[in-house]
C-alpha cells in the first residue's frame, strides 16, 4: 500500500506541475492590476497608467492601475507583497523602495526579498516650485527667502521617504534651514494644494509638474538633474541657478510578489521593453520631462542591482540626519 501512496503522490506532483506551467503559459487570462502606493494623480501614477496602457496591448489584457497613497509608499508596497504570485497584482515603485529600509525601524515587508524585480521603468527629473504668487522670481531669490522665513513655510510631500520628502529633505540640509513639513497621501494632493496657495514649496517629478508649469499655474524655480530637459527648456538646473552641485532624480521599478513563476515574470519584462519603445510612450514621457530607461536597466538583474545600490547610497543619508518614520 505504501507504494501505491507514493506513485499517487508523485502523480499528483506531476499534474500540479503541468498545470502550474499551463497557467503561466496562458498568462495572462484576465485583466492584471498595478498597485501604485500614492494618491491618484501623481507622477508615479500618471507613469504608470502610460506604461500600463502600452504593456497592456503586447499581453492582450487590460492593465488597472490601483492608487493605494499613505505612509511614504509603504502600505500600497505592503499590499503588493502580499497578493498571490500569480503575476496579476504588480507594483510601480519609485526611489522610495529603497529609502524604506532606512527610514522605517518596522516594515511589514523587505523591499529586496519580498518582490521578484521585473524592471526598471523611468527617470524623470523634479523640479523646485512655489504657488504661482510666491514672491521670488528666481531661484537666488528663493534662497534668500527661504533662509529669512524658513520657520513661516511650508512644504509639501508624499510621506517621510517618498521623493518628494527627500528632494525637500536634501535641499532644507543645503541651506542650512528647517521648513515646515506638510505630509500628504501623494504629491497630486500637495500640487492640487501648491496651486490653491494652501502650501508654499513642492520639490516634485516632471511627469506631475510640466503640465501646470507650463499652464502658468505654478511658480518653477528649477529643475533638479546635471542637465535641463527638453520639456521646459528656458528652466535652468539647480546647478545653474545658484544650488551648485545639487543633483536628486527619480527612478521608478516594476515589481511582482515573490514566488512569482520565472514564466510570467519573462512575459512581464518582454513586455515592459516592447513598451518603453513605443513611440508614443517615447514622445510621452519626453513631453513630462522624463526618460525611459535602457534595455538592459529594463531586467530583474537591472532592478535588483539598481535597488541594492540605492539602499547603499540612501542609508547613510538618513541616518546621518536621524530622520524616521516609526
Amino acid at each position: 500500500m505504501a507504494w501505491m501512496t507514493r506513485i499517487a503522490l508523485l502523480i499528483g506532483l506531476v499534474v500540479l506541475a503541468l498545470g502550474g506551467r499551463a497557467s503561466a503559459d496562458d498568462y495572462p487570462t484576465r485583466a492584471i492590476t498595478v498597485i501604485v502606493p500614492y494618491a491618484a494623480g501623481g507622477p508615479t501614477d500618471t507613469l504608470a497608467r502610460l506604461i500600463g496602457q502600452a504593456m497592456g496591448k503586447t499581453l492582450g489584457q487590460t492593465i488597472l492601475i490601483e492608487d493605494v497613497g499613505g505612509a511614504g509608499g509603504t502600505l500600497g508596497a505592503a499590499k503588493a507583497a502580499q497578493a498571490p504570485p500569480d503575476g496579476y497584482v504588480l507594483l510601480l515603485h519609485n526611489t522610495a523602495q529603497a529609502t524604506a529600509v532606512a527610514l522605517y525601524r518596522s516594515l511589514p515587508y523587505d523591499p529586496v526579498t519580498d518582490f521578484e524585480p521585473i524592471g526598471q521603468v523611468a527617470d524623470v527629473p523634479q523640479t523646485i516650485v512655489a504657488r504661482p504668487n510666491f514672491p521670488a522670481n528666481d531661484l537666488k531669490g528663493l534662497i534668500a527667502q527661504i533662509k529669512a522665513q524658513q520657520d513661516k513655510l511650508s512644504y509639501g510631500h508624499a510621506g517621510i521617504g517618498s521623493a518628494a520628502h527627500l528632494c525637500g529633505m536634501l535641499l532644507s540640509s543645503t541651506l542650512g534651514v528647517e521648513m515646515t513639513s506638510v505630509a500628504y497621501r501623494g504629491t497630486g494632493p500637495a500640487l492640487n494644494d501648491l496651486m490653491a496657495g494652501q502650501i508654499d514649496l513642492l520639490c516634485d517629478q516632471t511627469t506631475n509638474t510640466v503640465p501646470q508649469i507650463r499652464a502658468g499655474k505654478i511658480k518653477a524655480y528649477a529643475v533638479t538633474t546635471k542637465t535641463r530637459v527638453a520639456a521646459l527648456p528656458d528652466l535652468p538646473t539647480a546647478d545653474e541657478a545658484g544650488l551648485p552641485g545639487f543633483e536628486v532624480f527619480v527612478w521608478h521599478g516594476l515589481y511582482a510578489p515573490k514566488g512569482t513563476p520565472m514564466p510570467i515574470i519573462d512575459k512581464l519584462v518582454g513586455a515592459l521593453q516592447t513598451a518603453l519603445k513605443d513611440e508614443t510612450v517615447i514622445k510621452r514621457l519626453s513631453e513630462l520631462g522624463a526618460q525611459p530607461v535602457s534595455p538592459e536597466r529594463a531586467t530583474p538583474d537591472g532592478l535588483r542591482a539598481h535597488l541594492k545600490a540605492e539602499i547603499a547610497r540612501w542609508t547613510p543619508i538618513i541616518k546621518a540626519a536621524g530622520v524616521y518614520a516609526n
